[in-house]
């Protein structure tokens, strides 16, 4: 059975083909650019990698159209009747979505009921779904959500100290997300576990990152909150500030709303601090040749992650894992070593032997009392996952 897992962006649409229920990659790709005259699609398939440029690619229907051409004239399939179905990541599922769900008309307009909370996200993921569903009309459509893991967490953590008319009205509460990679890197470490219960931390650190503490295998709280905002210093995000900052810089600069806001989500964290990038890989190799504003940004960050980690500890009633996992997580040794060194009195220790060498590995040292692990998350297999759940029950 072949499954599509699609992730479609404001200007970019990536997939993965996989085999299930075996989890096997076929075949993988990425459009770029989309809305330009100089897009870019990179497709992968039998080791071999196929990248074209300067394509005119003016929405999402041709950036599918792309795709399914991609797959059927490098012969990764024969005919689209090879697609048993197509997974989509959506990222505000609201509280409309306790679960995946099979996509009709009705699923898309309530999807989009919930694009004022995602107004960056739910719009693209629509265009992304509506293009799918036009160009392979008798598939089994599923909506996977960033959200939907985090819907056991209780009111005290998802609730703000917000007039309570905002959330009864508005939705203004805490959702979380990287839903899909948390419960997939949480429910092998659960298995690693071998054990019933289990208190679990998950550290999913990328250019956006998020912290989610689980426990028995159900999300009880998260650092991203009503948008993937919240929470600690990221590549261009601010993590949690003082919102009087707003008023502030309307006052000195003159910024309106919307400029501060967009400073906050893409001219801050390692970006804002260091002022060289974005990329915990250039921060890393400033920061060794002696950059002080690219180390503070590593601190800064590292300090904000164990501020969480610390919290969690107390909310779980201990932990028996703390997963690193994502870009910088799965990569990023000195970030994994910076955050764990701060962290020490929780009785987390890692060996700087292990955590010298790459892949899917226990970091930590024998006498830790706390497993450490890096675990490489599988978003799209989460989705394809999903897509065989539903259709068994369709």
């Amino acid at each position: 059975m072949k499954i599509l897992s699609v992730n479609a962006g404001s200007s970019s649409l990536k997939f993965q083909l996989l085999q299930m229920p075996e989890e096997i990659e076929i075949s993988s790709g990425l459009v770029e650019r989309i809305g330009n005259k100089n897009a870019e699609f990179t497709l992968k398939f039998n080791g071999n990698k196929q990248v074209l440029k300067d394509l005119v690619v003016l929405d999402h229907s041709v950036a599918v159209d792309l795709v399914i051409k991609g797959l059927l004239q490098n012969k990764v399939i024969q005919s689209l009747d090879e697609i048993d179905g197509v997974g989509h990541r959506v990222v505000q599922g609201g509280e409309l979505f306790k679960d995946s769900v099979v996509i009709d008309d009705d699923v898309v307009i309530k999807i989009a009921s919930l694009n004022d909370l995602a107004p960056l996200h739910n719009p693209a993921n629509i265009i992304g779904i509506n293009a799918f569903r036009k160009a392979l009309p008798n598939v089994i459509q599923v909506a996977v959500f960033d959200t939907t893991f985090h819907q056991t967490m209780p009111k005290e953590n998802f609730l703000y100290g917000v007039p309570y008319e905002w959330y009864e009205k508005h939705g203004v509460r805490k959702y979380g997300f990287h839903g899909t990679s948390h419960q997939y890197v949480s429910q092998l470490a659960h298995q690693r576990l071998n054990k019933e219960n289990t208190k679990i931390i998950v550290a999913h650190i990328g250019n956006g990152a998020s912290l989610t503490a689980v426990l028995n295998g159900k999300s009880i709280d998260t650092s991203m909150g009503l948008t993937p905002l919240e929470g600690f210093p990221m590549g261009t995000r601010s993590g949690n500030v003082d919102p009087a900052i707003f008023q502030l810089m309307q006052q000195k600069e003159g910024y309106s709303l919307e400029k501060t806001l967009n400073e906050l989500n893409k001219s801050s964290g390692y970006l804002g601090i260091s002022g060289i990038s974005h990329d915990s890989r250039d921060i890393v190799q400033a920061a060794e040749a002696g950059n002080e504003r690219a180390q503070l940004a590593i601190d800064i960050q590292a300090k904000r992650i164990a501020d969480y980690i610390a919290s969690y500890y107390v909310l779980l009633g201990g932990l028996d894992a703390l997963v690193f996992t994502a870009g910088i997580g799965e990569n990023a040794k000195e970030v994994r070593e910076a955050v764990c060194k701060r962290v020490e009195v929780l009785g987390i220790k890692i060996d700087a032997e292990l955590n010298n060498s790459r892949g899917d590995k226990e970091i930590s040292r024998k006498d830790s009392l706390v497993k450490v692990w890096v675990i490489p998350t599988n978003e799209e297999v989460m989705i394809a996952r999903d897509v065989i759940r539903l259709q068994k029950h369709n």
